[in-house]
């Protein structure tokens, strides 16, 4: 399970890459636990908030993308998005 500050090294592919399969895992985990074959309960957790984690740094960096955007409109800079 990788750290936040392992988590905000990664460029945006690489965590939305992590994203997908870190639901991937828990899909399958909820599966398992459904049909009575998981055997480590506690990964389920560890998932949920790896996939927490995940999501908590990609909105950072979305709120921190529109702080640049509006504070280049509010400076009469141009916009690129």
């Amino acid at each position: 399970m990788a750290t936040a500050t392992e988590i905000r090294a990664l460029d945006n592919d690489e965590l939305e890459n992590r994203l997908a399969n870190a639901r991937k895992e828990l899909f399958n985990l909820r599966f398992q636990a459904a049909t009575g074959r998981l055997d480590n309960y506690a990964r389920t957790g560890q998932v949920r908030r790896e996939i927490a984690r995940l999501l908590t740094v990609q909105r950072d960096r979305e709120i921190a993308h529109a702080e640049e955007l509006e504070r280049a409109r509010s400076t009469g800079g141009s916009e690129e998005e």
